[in-house]
C-alpha cells in the first residue's frame, strides 16, 4: 500500500518492549540490545535461530572490521541476486549452492545410514511442469544428445519393491543447458515424471549428461570470479523419488570419470552416487529400447533404497 492510499502510516501493533535497553551508542550495546529484543519472539525455534544468526553475523562484522562500502556492496549484490530471479531462474538457490549451504543443510538433514540411497542437492533447475512419461519412453526429444537408457528398481531398506513410486528426473542436453535456459522454451524437455511398476522397476530413455557451467551472467557468476573459483558442475542426472509412507529422496547420479567430480562448484557429489555407464553396441537392443538411430547407447543401472518415515525419524512428511 502506498502513502497515497492511507491517511497516516500504521505501525504493526506490537507495543514498546518492557526491557532495559540503553542507547545503542557503542558497538557492543547494539548487539546486546538486539539479542534482548529477540527474546520476545513467541516461537522458541525462531528465538533460537535468530539469536544464533544475530550473534554470528555481528561477530563477523566485528572480526572483519567491515567497512561501510563493503557492506553497501553486499546489499547491492543481494539486491541484484533477487532481481535476477524469475519463475524459471532461482539465483538465490544458486547462491546457497555455491556457498555450500545447500549441501550442508542436505547433509545434516539426511545423514547416511549405510543402507538408504544418499541424497544430493536439488539445484535451481527443478520445475513442476515435467510431463508424465510411460515406462520405457524418453524424457528427451530426439537430437538432444548421446543416447542413454536408465533402469533399476526402487526398494525398501529390506529390499522389497516399492510399486507406484513417483520419479521426477531432469538433466541438461548435450550442450550443457537445461530447457529452462532457452529463451524459446515452449514445452518441457530433458525432464519427465514416471512411476515404478508392481515390481518396483523403472526405466526410461535419456541422453548422456555432460559437465556444464552454472549461469555465469548474474551476481553468483561474478562472485565466483571474485573468489577465483570455477563454475562447473560434473555431469549428472537429477532424480527425485516419492512414495507414500517413505521419506522423499532428492538425489543425483554422477557418471564416473568426470574431472569435476571432486571440485563440483555446488558440493553435491557423494562417492556412493558415482556410477558406471556401460556402452552397448547392438542395433537390435537399441531398437528394442526405443532408440531411433544408430547401434550404440549408454546403459545406467541403479537401484534406489528409500527409508520409511519411522526409519528416517520423520513422521507424516513427504508422502
Amino acid at each position: 500500500m502506498s502513502p497515497a492510499d492511507v491517511h497516516a502510516a500504521v505501525p504493526n501493533g506490537i507495543p514498546v518492549p518492557d526491557l532495559d535497553l540503553p542507547y545503542p551508542d557503542r558497538p557492543e550495546v547494539i548487539t546486546a540490545n538486539l539479542l534482548k529484543i529477540t527474546e520476545l519472539a513467541p516461537d522458541p525455534r525462531v528465538r533460537f535461530i535468530f539469536k544464533n544468526l544475530i550473534s554470528k553475523l555481528h561477530e563477523f562484522v566485528h572480526e572483519t572490521n567491515l567497512t561501510t562500502d563493503e557492506w553497501m556492496s553486499t546489499i547491492k549484490f543481494l539486491t541484484r541476486t533477487g532481481q535476477t530471479c524469475t519463475p524459471l531462474r532461482q539465483e538465490f538457490i544458486l547462491l546457497s549452492d555455491v556457498l555450500g549451504v545447500s549441501a550442508l543443510v542436505d547433509a545434516l538433514n539426511n545423514p547416511s545410514n549405510g543402507i538408504a540411497t544418499e541424497s544430493s542437492v536439488l539445484g535451481p533447475f527443478f520445475t513442476e511442469d515435467a510431463p508424465d512419461v510411460p515406462l520405457g519412453e524418453s524424457i528427451a526429444s530426439e537430437g538432444k544428445g548421446e543416447y542413454m537408457y536408465v533402469e533399476g528398481r526402487v526398494v525398501t531398506s529390506s529390499g522389497d519393491p516399492i510399486p507406484d513410486a513417483v520419479i521426477e528426473t531432469w538433466e541438461t542436453d548435450e550442450k550443457g543447458f537445461y530447457d529452462t535456459q532457452y529463451t524459446d522454451r515452449s514445452v518441457p524437455d530433458c525432464r519427465g515424471r514416471l512411476r515404478t511398476d508392481a515390481e518396483g522397476k523403472y526405466g526410461f530413455r535419456a541422453v548422456v549428461p555432460v559437465p556444464y557451467p552454472i549461469p555465469g551472467d548474474g551476481p553468483v557468476g561474478d562472485l565466483l570470479l571474485t573468489m577465483g573459483r570455477h563454475n562447473v558442475r560434473p555431469n549428472h542426472l537429477h532424480m527425485m523419488i516419492k512414495a507414500g509412507g517413505f521419506r522423499k529422496l532428492t538425489t543425483s547420479l554422477y557418471p564416473e570419470g568426470d574431472i569435476f567430480l571432486s571440485s563440483d562448484v555446488v558440493f553435491g557429489v557423494k562417492k556412493s552416487l558415482v556410477v558406471k555407464l556401460t556402452e552397448v553396441d547392438d542395433e537390435v537392443e537399441a531398437r528394442k529400447r526405443g532408440f531411433q538411430k544408430g547401434t550404440k547407447f549408454k546403459l545406467l543401472n541403479y537401484d534406489f533404497t528409500l527409508l520409511t518415515h519411522d526409519e528416517a525419524g520423520v513422521r507424516g512428511l513427504d508422502d
